[in-house]
């Protein structure tokens, strides 16, 4: 698969190593420093590489939005038409200072983006995921306990391809529901990030449902 990163932070930057480290073709883009983005390909290895924006999408068939939510509308504008393009946004709608969201409850970040980005097949993913615990997943995923990852969207296509790249990361991927339930999703993932960052034990930190009363054998499709 190719896949075209928007974003050179520690989401972008890791989910794109991640994805290069499993097979699929992928292009970094969006950064200040252009040696920045070098660095990343070079790191992710020889499936890698960096170019702008409007290259890393072109003949993408799915695009990772890694961007800080100041950000969205410029990186939207640098990329291009996204239409008919599966986009798999983990960027939360965060203030500029990071202290709280902006949007919600009645909608949504990745609503919003979908608003923006016309025509786009709009994927919530990921963002339930300190960037921190990216690579240690990626790592076990040969365990047969993996940690969930909750994911949504309208497309079916798109969610599939979603799904896909959840598993190749190491995680377990849990459909949600259509796109509207990035209302719930999105607070949640502020959950997790006070779990990461303000509790006990450091910032890797996952999270694995249980639905009490079925073996996680029966409840978990293989």
């Amino acid at each position: 698969m190719r896949i075209g990163v928007l974003g050179s932070g520690l989401m972008g930057g890791r989910l794109g190593t991640v994805f290069a480290r499993t097979g699929h073709v992928v292009t970094f883009s969006y950064s200040r420093d252009p040696s920045k983005l070098a660095r990343l390909a070079r790191r992710a290895g020889p499936k890698a590489r960096a170019a702008t924006p409007r290259e890393a999408v072109a003949d993408a068939d799915a695009v990772l939005l890694a961007v800080h939510w100041t950000r969205v509308r410029h990186v939207l504008r640098q990329a291009g038409s996204l239409a008919g393009k599966t986009v798999i946004t983990c960027s939360l709608p965060m203030s500029a200072d990071d202290s709280r969201l902006v949007l919600g409850p009645s909608t949504s970040g990745a609503e919003e983006l979908a608003r923006r980005a016309k025509g786009a097949h709009v994927v919530s993913a990921f963002g339930t995921a300190p960037s921190e615990v990216l690579l240690p997943a990626f790592a076990r995923r040969r365990r047969h306990n993996r940690p969930d990852m909750v994911f949504c969207g309208d497309d079916a296509t798109a969610k599939r391809t979603a799904a896909r790249l959840i598993r190749d990361a190491g995680f377990h991927p849990v459909d949600v529901g259509g796109l509207s339930a990035a209302r719930s999703i999105e607070p949640f993932a502020l959950l997790v990030a006070r779990l990461a960052y303000q509790g006990r034990g450091g910032p890797r930190v996952a999270y694995r449902f249980e639905r009490l009363g079925r073996s996680r054998a029966a409840a978990r499709p293989r």
